[in-house]
């Protein structure tokens, strides 16, 4: 039985990312994957699970959910094996510390070396990362800028948007995978949602599925190309 844990959506359900929980477990469904997707509210006991999902937030909410995570031992979770795939404020919430409204800086998790600081302006738009010869797309927004430490490799090279930087988005470090692009993200890249499945499962690959979002892809892909994305 593969457990999916939505971690706190009242906190962290910006954008949809909550979609990407529904995503996986019926991507597991279709192919006799056994799953189970429990909703982590913040008054709810932190279930224990193959997979955590974190996604956007606002500041207050952002800082709130480090706390509850923190006294909730999510690091000792992450620590026995779980899988992480966090989105924008819950990849932020990852490392050492972030910065938010004002500069003021906060303790993260500190499960990532990264540091998140105040970009000079705000990222709001279309994201697209290429991630190992295939495009991801989404869109951003946040305010952050994003360096990581030693042994992290990024999730991908910027085509279009910003992402940590302006040349890489999100993370991959162990098993714990991170972007900045909602969505939700795994809705709109199929690929990325199966890719996750497998190494939640600990498979080198899922079987092929048919279905109307790997169609909604291919022409989000032909728009963004004829926008002038290579």
């Amino acid at each position: 039985m593969l457990t999916i844990v939505q971690v706190y959506p009242e906190l962290l359900g910006t954008y949809g990312d909550g979609g990407n929980g529904l995503v996986l477990a019926e991507r597991a469904r279709r192919r006799g994957i056994a799953v189970r997707l429990i909703h982590a509210g913040m008054d709810d006991q932190l279930a224990s699970a193959d997979l955590y999902l974190l996604g956007g937030g606002e500041d207050g909410p952002q800082r709130l959910a480090v706390e509850l995570l923190a006294n909730a031992g999510f690091g000792q979770q992450v620590s026995n094996g779980a899988m992480v795939f966090a989105v924008c404020a819950g990849l932020q919430m990852l490392g050492t510390s972030f910065s938010v409204h004002g500069d003021d800086e906060y303790r993260g998790l500190g499960l990532v070396p990264a540091v998140t600081t105040r970009a000079t302006t705000r990222a709001v738009g279309d994201l697209v990362t290429e991630v190992n010869g295939t495009l991801m797309v989404g869109f951003e927004n946040h305010g952050g800028a994003t360096s990581f430490g030693s042994g992290v490799d990024p999730l991908g090279t910027v085509v279009r948007g910003r992402g940590n930087d302006g040349q890489t988005d999100g993370c991959r470090m162990g098993r714990i995978w991170a972007t900045y692009a909602h969505g939700p993200v795994l809705a709109l890249n199929p690929w990325l949602a199966d890719a996750v499945l497998a190494e939640a499962i600990g498979r080198d690959q899922l079987e092929p599925l048919d279905s109307v979002a790997d169609r909604l892809y291919e022409s989000r892909c032909r728009a963004l190309m004829n926008l002038g994305v290579d």
